[in-house]
């Protein structure tokens, strides 16, 4: 049984007293992965919002124009944010896929699989709200081919995840070929509807007994309903 966790509220970026030491350059192929760890860790705790060029540099100890020579623009670097974001989605996917044991035939490992997926999709969403707002802060789009570094330890991005899952229930004969088509879109607004209606909507306060039970009915609702 999955467990609703702690929700963590975003919060602004907290700002040390006094600013690191700008360095006007960097062994080669460190800033940008410097830079690019610092742009996560301002999303982590303020979501896309803080993710600023000049307060990423700053905190890499650069000059604001070295950032440039990695990111010709802010969108660029939100842009790769993004796809740290989606692979720490893929991740918690992957762990709640990782808790139901090996692999197996049949609908029961299916039909748990596709919860398993959306549980971690909501997981990551209440316990990295800034990382969650951030995944989704540009234009989404549904790369091909996929970008590597949106994926999570076991090469998948969540779209693709969610889709391995429909894949195994279709096989198992639980989803119809007839119903396949297009299934990604309705399971994922569903979970994703839920996730915004608990960061930013009614469900926001609810007590986490009630908001496991939605999310319990919400998952068996969506893997029985394709």
């Amino acid at each position: 049984m999955w467990t609703v966790p702690t929700r963590t509220p975003t919060t602004p970026a907290a700002k040390p007293a006094k600013p690191a030491a700008a360095r006007a350059t960097y062994r080669h192929g460190d800033l940008r992965r410097a830079l690019l760890e610092a742009a996560v860790q301002l999303a982590r705790e303020g979501g896309p919002g803080a993710v600023v060029l000049r307060e990423a540099t700053r905190r890499a100890g650069v000059v604001p124009n070295a950032a440039y020579r990695h990111f010709a623009s802010h969108r660029d670097l939100l842009k790769a944010v993004r796809a740290v974001a989606l692979s720490e989605v893929a991740n918690s996917m992957e762990a709640e896929l990782a808790a139901l044991g090996p692999p197996r035939k049949g609908i029961p490992y299916a039909r748990a699989s596709l919860r398993a997926v959306g549980a971690g999709y909501l997981k990551f969403a209440l316990t990295q709200t800034g990382l969650f707002r951030t995944a989704f802060a540009v234009p989404f789009e549904l790369e091909s081919p996929p970008n590597p570094a949106a994926a999570g330890a076991g090469g998948l991005n969540p779209f693709e995840l969610l889709s391995a899952a429909l894949d195994r229930l279709q096989r198992a004969g639980a989803l119809s070929d007839a119903q396949r088509p297009g299934a990604e879109f309705l399971a994922w607004s569903a979970v994703h509807g839920m996730a915004l209606l608990a960061i930013d909507g009614p469900l926001r306060g609810l007590p986490p007994p009630r908001f496991e039970a939605l999310c319990q009915r919400l998952l068996e609702m969506v893997e029985r309903g394709l």
